[in-house]
């Protein structure tokens, strides 16, 4: 993998992990166009999440000090943290359930475009929906344990290449009820478990790196993170101006396009 190959993932991928139009779609087309591509396993897609994670663990540095520091902390907040934490070990259990029993299954699909592209479709189906059927009134700024059941259920099917994780997710939440900035930001913390964890099922990949390769490797996981820091500030102003319905047009341009010059 050249230089070029690996930045420009980086930066597909930085781009389209936030913004909710499916990272792991666009870097399989991406590697799909680029033909010459090769990777041990799906290692290199996992270093460029691991580079956003990065991404969401500098912008939500505040959110993440006071979710650890509630756990030995006693005044009110802390409780409410503490609440959050909990919320967030209930989403990640599905994730982890679906990825575990399907890891494989998702795994073939990266090798198939057409259902990326069906797949970006559905996304756009999910946000044009969102945006349809969310709290026009008083949304909710509380979360409930069922709506972070129901959020790592749609977190661990967003796995399929093409189904936005972040679009799905907030999507969700927002069809619950919930408010458009809360929804954005249990959806980013969310991902941070659900990451970590498919990059420590990757490392068996490690051995089938080459000297070569580790380079290119870490330069497209920087490119990952510096465009994700970018593009998360962008979402989080998208999601509070309710224009997700421009997203859902660009996915189903895009799933259209990609379906046409396959088929």
């Amino acid at each position: 993998m050249s230089f070029f190959d690996a930045i420009l993932l980086g930066i597909v991928q930085g781009a389209t992990e936030f913004l909710p139009v499916s990272s792991s779609g666009h870097l399989v087309l991406a590697q799909h166009l680029l033909g010459d591509f090769e990777q041990p396993g799906v290692l290199f897609d996992v270093l460029l999440h691991l580079g956003t994670v990065v991404a969401v663990a500098i912008y939500f540095w505040r959110d993440l000090t006071g979710l650890v520091s509630s756990l030995w902390r006693r005044d009110e907040t802390a409780a409410q943290q503490r609440f959050m934490v909990g919320l967030l070990i209930a989403g990640s259990v599905p994730t982890a359930v679906i990825g575990l029993l399907f890891k494989d299954f998702f795994i073939s699909l990266f090798e198939r475009p057409v259902i990326v592209c069906i797949m970006l479709l559905v996304t756009g189906i999910l946000l044009w929906l969102a945006e349809r059927l969310r709290n026009r009134g008083q949304a909710r700024t509380q979360m409930s344990l069922v709506d972070a059941i129901v959020v790592g259920t749609v977190q661990g099917c967003a796995i399929i290449p093409g189904i936005s994780r972040s679009g799905s997710t907030i999507a969700a939440l927002l069809m619950r009820g919930v408010d458009g900035e809360t929804a954005a930001r249990f959806s980013f913390l969310l991902a941070l478990p659900a990451v970590c964890g498919a990059a420590l099922l990757s490392v068996r990949d490690l051995d089938a790196v080459g000297t070569a390769t580790v380079m290119p490797y870490l330069a497209g996981t920087l490119a990952a993170l510096v465009t994700g820091l970018l593009c998360i500030h962008l979402l989080m102003g998208v999601v509070r101006r309710r224009r997700l319905h421009w997203f859902a047009l660009y996915c189903w341009f895009a799933g259209g396009l990609g379906l046409f010059f396959l088929l």
